[in-house]
């Protein structure tokens, strides 16, 4: 039988490979020191704020962010409404005084007046009565004015006639073949206006006798003179309707 070989375990180091052999407190198993540690994280930590500033660099992730924000309410309480004034008590009504009164005043009889005698019954006379003024006698109206002479009655002659008009003979009293003679009795004043055409005579006819009062309506005399004065005179004038055909 083979005979079983122990393997001697290995010598003990001595103390001094095992001080050189100790873990440096400052330095980590990956190999950094507190100092690089802490600067690892700083950087970290950078990295994180740009890449969330980054995001928030866009509008839609802004507006989520926003719309997620809580929205704190307070609540402020409503201030206590003013307390109403209390109006002052009335003043005690004043206490009645009670005045005594004064005694009433002595009476003096005084002594009699002898009254005076009544005056003298004196009778005046009546007094005048005032003699009214006499009435001043009326005037008389003015007399009326004198009515104006009567036109004086010339000829046909006479009359000077400054502007005429031949009349119209009417078409019917044509048609029917009606002629005659018309007798006008003019009035015209002192200044030669014609103041009235009168027929005098008529021709038969009512529409001869109408067209030559219309066309002496239309005439202009010169007026008539006696003894160096206007006059108003009344003169006949004859119109004639006759058919030469």
């Amino acid at each position: 039988m083979a005979a079983s070989t122990t393997s001697a375990p290995p010598p003990l180091a001595s103390g001094s490979a095992l001080r050189a052999r100790r873990i440096d407190p400052l330095q980590r198993r990956d190999g950094l020191t507190k100092v690089q540690l802490r600067a690892v994280i700083a950087a970290i930590a950078a990295i994180h704020v740009g890449g969330g500033w980054g995001v928030m660099q866009i509008p839609a992730v802004r507006e989520a962010v926003v719309e997620a924000v809580p929205i704190f309410v307070n609540f402020v309480p409503a201030p206590e409404p003013p307390k109403p004034e209390l109006p002052p008590p009335p003043p005690p009504p004043p206490k009645p005084v009670m005045r005594t009164p004064p005694p009433p005043p002595a009476i003096m009889a005084a002594a009699p007046t002898p009254s005076p005698a009544p005056p003298a019954f004196v009778v005046e006379p009546p007094p005048a009565v005032p003699v009214p003024a006499p009435e001043p006698a009326p005037v008389p109206p003015p007399p009326p004015p004198a009515p104006p002479a009567a036109p004086t009655a010339i000829s046909s002659q006479d009359i000077q006639v400054l502007f005429q008009v031949q009349p119209e003979y009417p078409p019917v009293s044509r048609r029917l073949r009606e002629t005659g003679t018309t007798r006008l009795l003019l009035t015209i004043d002192e200044h030669g206006a014609l103041t009235s055409v009168q027929v005098q005579r008529s021709s038969g006819f009512s529409r001869l006798d109408s067209s030559a009062v219309a066309a002496l309506k239309k005439w202009r005399f010169k007026p008539y003179v006696l003894n160096g004065r206007p006059i108003a005179v009344t003169a006949p004038i004859p119109i004639e309707f006759t058919l030469n055909d």
